[in-house]
């Protein structure tokens, strides 16, 4: 089952529900999707891995957005990010922990024979093909970092 037909199935399961909170989140998913189905270049259909990348994307706003609004004292506004937050993240495959990320970019490193930050990019490319939805990039970019820097 695709992405798109399974947001669009709770999007009717919200909908009969009422779940109001739970009906925008999930609106907010379909315009994105659906916005990167009519952008240029585009055939008019998404893959999953796209609809991950999509899904990445709008889980990385509302986290900032959070941030933001808890830094201006607005609870309430941050509580509605996270609320649309957890929606989200059901929607993405689970993440790696940080051991099993380490592990997979030491193979990496050595599978490229990098041997210090000036091969940051190389092992970058390699790690986030390999770890793409699995972890997230700022979590791999601070390992890789720890791991050359040494």
């Amino acid at each position: 089952m695709n992405l798109e037909k399974t947001i669009n199935d709770d999007i009717k399961a919200a909908m009969l529900s009422k779940d109001k909170r739970k009906l925008e989140a999930l609106r907010a998913v379909k315009s994105a999707i659906l916005l990167a189905k009519t952008e240029k270049g585009s055939e008019g259909n998404i893959g999953d891995d796209t609809g991950i990348k999509i899904l990445q994307k709008l889980v990385k706003q509302r986290k900032e957005s959070a941030e933001i609004y808890q830094a201006q004292g607005r609870n309430d506004l941050a509580e509605e990010e996270r609320f649309q937050l957890s929606v989200i993240e059901k929607y993405l495959p689970a993440q790696m922990n940080e051991a099993d990320v380490r592990k997979i970019i030491q193979e990496i490193i050595s599978a490229t024979g990098a041997a210090s930050i000036k091969d940051m990019g190389k092992v970058m490319g390699a790690a986030t093909k390999q770890l793409a939805g699995k972890a997230d990039n700022k979590l791999i970019s601070g390992i890789v970092k720890e791991l050359l820097g040494q």
